[in-house]
C-alpha cells in the first residue's frame, strides 16, 4: 500500500490570529519582524554581511564537535555540516523542541523535518551558501510532566521519576519498564522490533556497551534524533554549556540587572493587545534561573540581593556578577530569554515553529533590536494529519473536506445533517408570525397603545413554541441518524485526540507500526517548501 498526499492553505484557525496575518503580511504586523520568508527575505538577509560578525565559528565548532561525540551514531554527513560552520558561508535554520519521551508527540518529527527540507530548498535558491539544519535541545527546561510521557493508540505510557532540576540532566534509569509497556502495546508487527529495538538503544543503559547512550535524557534523545536524521545531515545543539554560555554573558546583565528583556517585550505585548492579539508568554523582570545538579529556580531581585525562589541561596549584586563572569553554566535562559541565546552563539537565519512559537516570536523583535542581536525569519513548521483509509472512506461519506476537520465536532454534525437534507427548520413559519403579529400590533396600538407590548410578548411565546418544535423535530431526526453521528464522533476523536490535534498528541510509532520506514521518507519527500504558499499537508493511503 502506497502513501499519498493532499494540501490545503494554512487556515487562520490552524494558526491563529497573529500567525496568519503575519503570514498573510497585514501591514500591523510589519513592525514585529524583519524579513518575511519568501525568497526576497532570505536574499535580504544573507546580504547583511556583518549580521553574524560577533558569531565565535570557531567556539561553536568546537562544542558542537564534542557534543556529537557524546553518542556513539552521529552520522558523517551531520559531522560535516559541524565543520562547515567554521565558514562565513554557512548559516543554520534552526528549530527548538523539549526532550519528549521517544519524540512525544508526531510534530516532533515533522519540525526537524520541516528545517531539513528548508534548508534543501535554500541551497537551491542560493547554492553559493550552506545551510546547516540545528536541532535546539531544550535541555534546560524542567517540566518533566511534560515530556514524561507518550501516547500510542489511547494509551497514555508514563515515566514515573522522582528527579528534579534540568530534564536533560536526568537519569534514564527505569525505562526499561516503559519499553515493556510498549511491547505489550506494538504487539506482534514486523516493524514492532525496530521501534522496541531504537527505544532500547536511545534511553535504557546497557554495561557491557559503555559508549551507548542512555547516560541522560539529554544523551538518549541526542541518539534519537541521530537515528532518525542522522543521515540528513542534522546537527544537535546542547544549550547547557558553560563556554557557550560565557558567550552570552552580557545578554544575562542585562536582564538580571537592566531587565531590558521584560521592558522591550512588555511594551511589544500591549501594542498587540492594541491591535487586539492575545499575548503568548508573561516576561518576567528577570527571566533567568538559577541551575545546578538537581534544582533548576527562578532568580529575583529581593531589596538590593538576589534571591533563589524556594531556596535559601542569596546573592548580592557583586557576587550575582562574578558568578555570570565564572560560572555561567549556572545561570539558564527562560522562554523569554532562550532565543537570544540561540541568535547570540549561531550563524541563524531561520527559526521554524508552530503557531505558539512563532506568536511569540514575533513579541520578542523590539528586545532583539534593543540588544542589538540578529532577529531570524520566521518560517511556520509543515503541519500534518495522517489519515488512515477508515478515516479517509469516513470524510467522503459525509462530504467533508479535509479542512471541514478543523471544525468542532457539533458543527461537522450540523453540516453533515444539512447537507443530508435531515434538519427541520420552521424559519419560515417564523417569519409569517412576525407578519402576522406586526399587523395585529398596529391594530391594536390604534385602540390602546398599552397593549403593544402584550401582543409582543404573545409573539415571542409563539416563536419559542415554534423553537421549541423544531429542536425536537431534529432530535427525533438525529436519533435516526445516531450511526452516521456517532461516526462523525469517532472520526473527530481519532484526528483530534482529546481535543487536540492529532500531531499534538499521538506518537510517530502509530504510523510507522503501520508503514514502516516508508512513513517517515513520504514525509520528508513531502514535506517541502517553496517559500511562496504555506500549506497544510494531509497524509493518506491509496
Amino acid at each position: 500500500m502506497t502513501l499519498n498526499k493532499q494540501t490545503v492553505i494554512i487556515s487562520k484557525k490552524l494558526v491563529g490570529n497573529l500567525v496568519y496575518d503575519y503570514l498573510s503580511q497585514k501591514k500591523e504586523v510589519r513592525i514585529f519582524y524583519n524579513q518575511f520568508p519568501d525568497t526576497n527575505g532570505f536574499k535580504q538577509i544573507l546580504s547583511s554581511k556583518d549580521v553574524f560578525k560577533n558569531i565565535d565559528r570557531k567556539l561553536l565548532v568546537k562544542v558542537l564537535k564534542e557534543q556529537s561525540s557524546l553518542v556513539n551514531n552521529s552520522n558523517p554527513r551531520s559531522l560535516k555540516n559541524i565543520e562547515l560552520l567554521s565558514k562565513e558561508n554557512s548559516f543554520t535554520v534552526t528549530t527548538g523542541h523539549q526532550l519528549c519521551l521517544f519524540t512525544g508527540p508526531l510534530y516532533f518529527i515533522y519540525k526537524i523535518f520541516s528545517v531539513i527540507n528548508l534548508c534543501e530548498k535554500l541551497k537551491l535558491e542560493f547554492p553559493e551558501n550552506n545551510f546547516i539544519p540545528l536541532y535546539w535541545m531544550a535541555s534546560e527546561d524542567h517540566d518533566f510532566e511534560e515530556v514524561n510521557h507518550l501516547n500510542v493508540f489511547g494509551k497514555k505510557i508514563v515515566w514515573n521519576l522522582e528527579q528534579s532540576g534540568s530534564v536533560g540532566n536526568f537519569s534514564t534509569e527505569g525505562l526499561g519498564e516503559i519499553q515493556k509497556q510498549l511491547k505489550d502495546i506494538f504487539g506482534e508487527n514486523e516493524n514492532t522490533n525496530y521501534l522496541l529495538k531504537l527505544f532500547g538503544d536511545a534511553y535504557i543503559k546497557n554495561p557491557s556497551v559503555p559508549e551507548r547512550a542512555g547516560k541522560n535524557l539529554a544523551d538518549a534523545t541526542r541518539y534519537l534524533v541521530n537515528e532518525l536524521f542522522g543521515k540528513y545531515g542534522i546537527v544537535i545543539l546542547d544549550g547547557q554549556n558553560a563556554l557557550l554560555k560565557k558567550r552570552f554573558e552580557n545578554y544575562i546583565k542585562k536582564d538580571i540587572f537592566e531587565n531590558v528583556p521584560f521592558k522591550k517585550v512588555s511594551e511589544s505585548i500591549e501594542y498587540l493587545k492594541k491591535l487586539g492579539y492575545s499575548s503568548q508568554v508573561n516576561p518576567r523582570e528577570i527571566n533567568c534561573f538559577y541551575s545546578e545538579p538537581g534544582l533548576r529556580a527562578r532568580i529575583e531581585k529581593d531589596g538590593t540581593n538576589y534571591k533563589v525562589i524556594g531556596t535559601d541561596k542569596i546573592f548580592s549584586k557583586t557576587e550575582l556578577e562574578k558568578l555570570i563572569e565564572t560560572g555561567p553554566e549556572k545561570i539558564s535562559p527562560n522562554v523569554v530569554l532562550r532565543p537570544c541565546y540561540q541568535q547570540a552563539i549561531l550563524p541563524n537565519i531561520a527559526y521554524v515553529g508552530g503557531p505558539g512559537e512563532l506568536a511569540y516570536w514575533l513579541e520578542y523583535k523590539a528586545m532583539f533590536d534593543e540588544l542589538k542581536l540578529a532577529f531570524p525569519i520566521l518560517v511556520p513548521r509543515k503541519f500534518v494529519t495522517v489519515l488512515d483509509s477508515t478515516s479517509q472512506q469516513k470524510i467522503k461519506k459525509f462530504g467533508f473536506s479535509n479542512q471541514d476537520l478543523e471544525e468542532d465536532e457539533q458543527t461537522l454534525i450540523k453540516m453533515y445533517l444539512e447537507k443530508s437534507n435531515v434538519v427541520f427548520q420552521l424559519e419560515k413559519y417564523k417569519k409569517e408570525l412576525e407578519v402576522l403579529y406586526s399587523r395585529v400590533n398596529r391594530e391594536a396600538s390604534e385602540i390602546d397603545k398599552t397593549l403593544s407590548s402584550a401582543v409582543e410578548a404573545e409573539k415571542q411565546k409563539s416563536i419559542n413554541a415554534l423553537t421549541n418544535i423544531e429542536a425536537k423535530l431534529n432530535k427525533a431526526l438525529k436519533q435516526k441518524s445516531e450511526t452516521e453521528i456517532n461516526q462523525i464522533k469517532a472520526l473527530k476523536n481519532k484526528l483530534f485526540p482529546n481535543h487536540a490535534p492529532q500531531e499534538r498528541f499521538d506518537n510517530f510509532s502509530m504510523p510507522y507500526l503501520k508503514w514502516g520506514p516508508e512513513f517517515l521518507n513520504f514525509l520528508k519527500e513531502s514535506l517541502e517548501y517553496d517559500l511562496i504558499d504555506w500549506d497544510q499537508v494531509f497524509v493518506g493511503e491509496e
